[in-house]
């Protein structure tokens, strides 16, 4: 098995888990990361069974990181927005780990990536250097950067810079983002502000009397804080993934009419932002030659059926995996990678958009029972 020199664009959950994959079966890894630094940003990770899985078998601690700072809800609720009825009720925690090999996590996205940033190589991320391309050297990928500079000649080159990849946008060309007419509004609040409700140690959805209003709470930092996640129609956005300060006001008034206990949830809050949500139709390819994506770059998704970072996760074990059978022949393992990949991910954007996932309980094995260690390379996955 040949040992690959591998550059990624992006030190995101998606790019630093392909990289532990890889150094794992001695492969050389690079991650250039456009960001100064890691920081307190963003709020929450929801890992559910198939991506603590895909985790867990990364070794180098990065199970046992997570579980250090991550709450473990025990429940998977639906509950209706007028009377608070329950619709159905997933056991998680425990009866996840027996039945799927792993339990749920929800977890700060700062701690998810110090979790994953600890079990790197020392060395493998470089800062502050953000990503404009790449050009192809013979045989070889160079990253090319916004100071000019390039990097050294890769084997492989993986795009897993996000929604906006530029990598993505050199193989494909510029695409047409479409927004769902949908505004998401995410608050966290400490657990004492809102103590005496019920199920704040699980994950609780509750569906409003149309599609476009839901709220969605859980646990974060081992159970001290809860992440409130909701969504209100909007009739226009001008720029994808903004991302702004929100009138908590507004956001209340939305929910005028919800059960009292998600009110007193949104009563709790003193600070939300809020951003537009946008999809884009699954993508025939993912690769050209020896450059390839992945996560949000590939497969962006509303956040509906909690499945975003989850899919990043799975693609780096399936890459990782492929590019280990198929090492001596780089594109080919790239293309199988895709066939790996594509319909799974395809089938939960699709689901995710519809928004319907377990409202009235149904199956959840297809996606939670994923098995990305073990899965047959090049075989599509069951879906629901």
């Amino acid at each position: 098995m040949a040992k690959l020199k591998i550059a990624i664009a992006g030190g995101g959950v998606g790019g630093m888990t392909t990289a532990i994959a890889l150094q794992a079966r001695g492969h050389t890894v690079e991650i250039f990361e456009q960001a100064q630094a890691y920081g307190r940003v963003g709020a929450d990770v929801n890992l559910t069974p198939n991506a603590v899985h895909a985790l867990d078998g990364l070794g180098r601690g990065v199970g046992a990181e997570l579980r250090k700072t991550a709450a473990r809800p025990d429940y998977r609720i639906s509950r209706m927005w007028d009377d608070g009825r329950e619709t159905s009720r997933l056991p998680m925690s425990t009866a996840a780990e027996e039945k799927y090999g792993a339990p749920q996590l929800t977890i700060h996205r700062a701690d998810m990536l110090g979790a994953v940033e600890q079990a790197l190589e020392p060395g493998t991320i470089r800062f502050a250097t953000g990503v404009t391309g790449f050009v192809e050297d013979g045989s070889k990928v160079r990253l090319t950067f916004a100071d000019g500079s390039k990097s050294d000649p890769a084997d492989v080159v993986i795009g897993a810079d996000g929604i906006h990849s530029v990598l993505r946008t050199q193989m494909f060309g510029p695409d047409a983002p479409r927004f769902t007419g949908l505004v998401s509004w995410r608050a966290v609040v400490p657990r004492s502000a809102v103590e005496g409700l019920d199920n704040l140690d699980s994950f609780t959805k509750w569906w409003g009397p149309e599609a476009e209003r839901q709220i969605v709470t859980f646990p974060l930092t081992r159970g001290e804080e809860i992440f409130i996640f909701a969504t209100t129609p909007e009739s226009n956005w001008e720029e994808e993934g903004w991302t702004l300060p929100g009138d908590i006001a507004e956001l209340r008034a939305a929910y005028a009419d919800f059960h009292p206990d998600a009110r007193a949830l949104l009563d709790a809050v003193t600070e939300v932002t809020r951003s537009a949500l946008h999809v884009r139709e699954p993508m025939a390819r993912w690769s050209a030659g020896r450059v390839t994506i992945l996560g949000d770059g590939a497969h962006p998704m509303v956040p509906f059926m909690a499945q975003g970072a989850c899919m990043a996760i799975e693609d780096a074990v399936l890459l990782a995996r492929a590019l280990d059978e198929r090492s001596d022949d780089v594109p080919s393992a790239l293309r199988l990678y895709e066939d790996s990949r594509r319909d799974r991910t395809a089938a939960v954007q699709r689901g995710s958009l519809a928004n319907d996932w377990l409202k009235q309980g149904g199956n959840a094995d297809w996606v939670y029972g994923y098995n990305a260690w073990e899965t047959p390379l090049g075989e599509p996955a069951p879906t629901a």
